[in-house]
């Protein structure tokens, strides 16, 4: 008999201010990094306000890590030192990994009726890659599948494997899962998961439950993080039902991280800095 994963934590995104002045919501970073191991942070940046989001991020390193861009409204443009540049736009996801050191900048775009929005999240990288040459994966919107199950329920497969269909994001370390779950009124659904892997949901629309006995709802912008097991169940509420979900295998080694660059260790960690300072921070160009 297959195993639940029961909720081990319900958690509200907070309210923060990054970049150059961008108002979102942290779903979570520094303190949970350890629980969720390999995701280091989600960031929520929806937002109906462009005062509120247009000051962007400017131009600033990273180093250690991949940085997953997951537009669902408007538009980012972007540029980096490796010379890349483009506009990731509705429903596309940008996989970049940062490696051995990238400086870049991602500017907002809002959409024709100043909404703008969407989700970064920060997966870390394993010691033996995290110098490695830096990459993209840039995914448009109709490159992602979308798989509809009984009950309308509708599943947008960004990486991971389900029901014998891939998603079109490769070659990542900690073989992530990442998908993003629609379900309709008063309708439950189970997903398997692989057992020892890290599994999180962040909820972005409606209200569901993810227990069987419906006590524990949860609602926009709030993250559930899971014990260990094999598949997880979701019921959507009166509304329905949408969130992220996201899984990954844990690294298991130690984190030294400030600001946008994660090492190993504390040594590593001001290398970094001090040759960003020097001039000296890309490996690649």
């Amino acid at each position: 008999m297959k195993q639940l994963r029961k909720i081990n934590a319900v958690k509200n995104s907070q309210p923060t201010l990054e970049g150059a002045g961008v108002r979102l919501r942290r779903a979570f970073a520094h303190n949970e990094a350890k629980l969720l191991d390999p995701f280091l942070l989600l960031d929520d940046f929806r937002g109906d306000n462009p005062e509120s989001y247009i000051a962007g991020f400017p131009w600033h390193p990273h180093r250690g890590i991949e940085t997953v861009t997951y537009m669902i409204e408007g538009k980012i443009k972007h540029e980096d030192s490796l010379g890349n540049g483009g506009i990731i736009g509705l429903g596309d996801v940008q996989w970049m990994t940062a490696g051995s050191g990238i400086i870049h900048s991602e500017m907002p775009q809002p959409s024709s009726t100043g909404r703008m929005g969407g989700f970064q999240l920060w997966v870390n990288l394993p010691a033996k890659s995290k110098m490695m040459a830096p990459r993209y994966q840039e995914i448009k919107e109709e490159e992602i599948p979308k798989l509809h199950f009984p009950n309308n329920i509708e599943i947008k497969l960004i990486a991971g494997n389900l029901n014998g269909t891939k998603g079109p994001v490769k070659d990542i370390v900690v073989e992530p899962t990442y998908l993003d779950v629609t379900i309709p009124p008063e309708i439950s659904f189970t997903l398997d998961t692989n057992k020892g892997f890290t599994c999180l949901a962040y909820a972005i629309d409606g209200e569901g439950y993810f227990d069987e006995q419906s006590v524990k709802q949860i609602k926009d912008t709030q993250l559930v993080t899971f014990d260990d097991g094999e598949y997880i169940y979701a019921k959507a509420g009166k509304n329905g039902f949408r969130f992220l979900f996201i899984s990954g295998m844990p690294l298991k080694e130690p984190i030294a991280w400030a600001g946008p660059i994660v090492m190993n260790s504390q040594a590593e960690l001001q290398l970094a800095f001090e040759e960003y300072r020097q001039g000296t921070f890309l490996k690649h160009k």
